[in-house]
């Protein structure tokens, strides 16, 4: 049966990855549900509840307030919340209930910022889709929406796309990518989504360079490349040196990389510093074909992922430890790389996993 799990568990959906980028950014975040997407992406999918705050609040939607589409009950209770909640924006974000009803968001966001004073964005996810597909469409919006097009471009300046802790598997991945880029020589360091607010995402514009950490920035980057002329690059800058460590002697051996695109493709890259390596990056999420080799492979089902394994015999595979559980017959090495989207382990403050 396509689409069955015997071993592991879903991963995080695309209404988790839009209220991730939402975050820190000082907003109001509507989850377009009755309860349960909310629960989910506040109690399994989202590790900053730990050490911060963020207003997240569910529509509440009940049964006959989805089949009648009851539009201007959720709008009464945002405008409410406005009121309460010293906020810059509001976004609504949807969940399989929406979609399933054919809710218009286009509607919400008009009778959001009509009745609420206040900027609406819209995110029409619908629970079907993974994690980094949320995390684009909302990157999308954000700057679509909010970057200020007049700021006055500045020196040594450097935006950074796609640093949330479903792609990085911590919840201090801002300080360290800032440390990592100052020591580079940059003086100004705006991390999207993850430490940094609303304002810095209004001075997008100002940066000279911007660098895409995830795929699901990549898009985002190249349209503040097309519409400002901002450059970017993909790269991953923070890089475990216990990890790097263990990459430097992996000799001839066949090496599999699962995570999201551009930490695997790091990966790959410092396999190959000094070494010629059969290296294969492979994915459940999204492989953007400029960023992809020909080997790479997107996995879709638990039972193609084993009997891939199977086939290829690899002597050495990188990945959540949680997919270990779906290979119960692979006798090679396999070295741990938390992915939070997967497993729901992230890096402590110690620098320890767990979850």
């Amino acid at each position: 049966m396509k689409g069955l799990l015997k071993y592991l568990s879903p991963f995080a959906p695309d209404q988790s990855g839009a209220a991730g980028v939402l975050y820190d950014l000082g907003g109001i975040t509507v989850i377009c549900d009755a309860g349960g997407c909310t629960g989910n992406i506040c109690g399994f999918d989202e590790p900053r509840w730990f050490v911060r705050k963020s207003a997240i609040f569910s529509a509440g939607l009940r049964d006959m307030d989805a089949i009648l589409g009851r539009d201007d009950r959720l709008i009464e209770k945002l405008k409410d919340t406005a009121q309460k909640v010293d906020a810059q924006f509001a976004a609504i974000i949807g969940t399989p209930v929406p979609a399933v009803i054919a809710t218009d968001f286009r509607a919400l966001k008009r009778m959001g910022e009509k009745r609420c004073g206040l900027p609406v964005i819209t995110v029409e996810c619908t629970g079907t889709k993974l994690y980094d597909a949320g995390e684009e469409e909302t990157y999308m919006e954000l700057f679509r929406t909010f970057v200020d097009p007049n700021s006055q471009a500045k020196e040594n300046a450097i935006g950074v796309i796609g640093a949330t802790p479903l792609n990085i598997s911590s919840v201090l991945a801002d300080q360290k990518i800032r440390k990592a880029l100052k020591a580079e020589g940059y003086e100004h360091v705006y991390c999207y989504g993850m430490g940094d607010g609303l304002d810095a995402l209004k001075k997008a514009a100002t940066v000279t360079k911007n660098l895409v950490i995830a795929p699901s920035g990549l898009k985002a980057a190249k349209y503040m490349k097309k519409t400002y002329g901002i450059p970017y690059e993909t790269a991953y800058p923070i890089l475990d040196e216990a990890l790097k460590e263990r990459l430097s002697d992996l000799g001839s051996k066949k090496v599999l990389v699962i995570h999201q695109q551009v930490l695997a493709n790091e990966i790959r890259k410092e396999i190959r510093k000094q070494q010629d390596v059969d290296v294969t990056v492979a994915s459940w999420f999204m492989l953007k074909k400029e960023l992809r080799q020909p080997q790479d492979v997107i996995l879709k089902t638990e039972s193609g992922f084993t009997e891939y394994i199977k086939q290829e015999n690899f002597d050495v595979i990188l990945g959540d430890r949680y997919l270990r559980r779906a290979l119960k017959d692979y006798q090679g090495e396999f070295i741990h790389v938390p992915h939070f989207a997967v497993s729901g382990e992230y890096e402590h403050d110690n620098g320890e996993i767990g979850i």
